[in-house]
């Protein structure tokens, strides 16, 4: 599989796909520009070699043509962090869209309209596929975001292309993912938290073969709790999922994987920031009383298991950190594996939560890597191949 680094973009248009899916404001401005930067390196490249760039992707899931959801909402915002002034057309296809690509000069940046304003976009269609290929001469995937879905633009396109690639984000997804499920350096530790065990049950299946430890936090931890014969409570709990939390703790014994579950827990009665809460074990919580964090004892176990790791995996907050009271677990979760990472340990930050809460209290640069894309990181992690990066082959 070819990088950008295997082209010179002399006098070259490359079709690059982003994933400029960012968050806007009320007033429609762009809220949160790491998407955006985590562009920048490759887009530098193309214009610093002598191409030009085209640039598609998606905003939001609009239902046709909306006008909130319009990539020129985000020009100003794309030209201020590369520092180029980026053009914009109100198309993807079409002719007036290949007649600007064709204008395109060296060093110059054509900004195409959302691709999901046409539904063929998301169905696949060889036909629209077709239609963006002629815009550019290389065709590049930097959308790690996407890269899981079979779209025109992420997917399709690329067979209408000789000359292919993958941008500098994409590669260094996969490069940290690779890390992390097929290092030689140990210990290698995952932290999995979050609400569900379900929505994790096939990583942590594919990745039992490939760490030491295994730490579990977060709502889910309840269900394993439960199903080894504690009290929670009225914590939340999947009483459908007790055989099979079982199930994965005797896998995780067979493969000699040590499991590392919260001993006590922060509880309360109600569902808020401001009311009371005590401390205590995670076996016997009393009733009417729920665990929202990982209490001291957890915390303190939690970071001496990654103070001796060598490569660590989060994904998925130990609390509701949304919430002050019951961040406590996840900002020492954060400080621990930051700690470690200064001494010189590989940490891999990734999934929708642990990526806010990395973000929140400062720890996104203070790890290895912050993953940019939840979906298809959670993917990569169940083992499966990704047709983005597929299509590039």
């Amino acid at each position: 599989m070819k990088t950008i680094d295997d082209y010179n973009f002399k006098n070259k248009k490359a079709l690059v796909r982003v994933d400029f899916n960012v968050p806007l404001s009320k007033g429609l401005e762009v809220a949160d520009k790491s998407r955006i930067e985590g562009a920048k390196p490759t887009l530098i490249k193309i214009l610093e070699d002598g191409g030009s760039a085209i640039l598609m992707s998606h905003l939001g899931r609009p239902e046709g043509k909306e006008e909130k959801y319009s990539l020129k909402h985000i020009k100003s915002e794309v030209s201020d962090v590369l520092g180029v002034k980026v053009k914009f057309i109100e198309d993807c296809v079409g002719k007036k869209v290949e007649e600007a690509a064709g204008a395109l000069k060296p060093g110059e940046i054509l900004l195409l309209e959302n691709l999901r304003f046409y539904p063929e976009e998301k169905e696949g269609n060889e036909e629209f596929a077709e239609k963006l290929s002629k815009l550019g001469d290389i065709y590049v995937n930097d959308a790690f975001g996407t890269a899981h879905r079979a779209h025109a633009s992420t997917t399709v396109v690329a067979k209408f292309f000789k000359d292919k690639a993958m941008g500098y984000l994409l590669q260094k997804e996969v490069e940290s993912l690779d890390k992390v499920l097929n290092s030689n350096e140990k210990p290698v530790t995952a932290v999995l938290g979050g609400a569900k065990v379900s929505s994790k049950i096939t990583v942590i299946e594919n990745i039992l073969a490939k760490i030491d430890h295994l730490i579990i936090g977060g709502g889910m931890a309840f269900t394993f709790v439960k199903a080894k014969g504690g009290h929670i409570g009225e914590s939340l709990v999947e009483n459908d999922k007790q055989e099979l939390a079982l199930e994965i703790l005797k896998k995780a014994e067979e493969q000699n994987v040590e499991v590392h579950l919260p001993v006590d827990s922060i509880v309360t009665q109600e569902f808020d920031n401001d009311s009371e809460i005590k401390i205590e074990d995670i076996n016997t919580i009393s009733e009417g009383w729920m665990g929202l964090d990982a209490g001291p004892q957890s915390r303190d176990n939690f970071a001496k298991i990654i103070a001796k790791s060598k490569i660590i995996l989060w994904n998925g907050p130990l609390g509701v950190f949304e919430m002050d009271t019951f961040s406590k677990g996840t900002i020492a979760l954060g400080e621990a594996i930051a700690n470690a990472t200064e001494k010189g340990a590989f940490s891999l930050v990734g999934g929708g939560d642990s990526v806010s809460a990395a973000k929140k209290f400062g720890f996104d640069t203070k790890v290895s890597y912050v993953s940019t894309g939840g979906g298809a990181m959670l993917e990569m992690l169940e083992g499966k191949s990704l047709p983005g990066i597929e299509a590039l082959k």
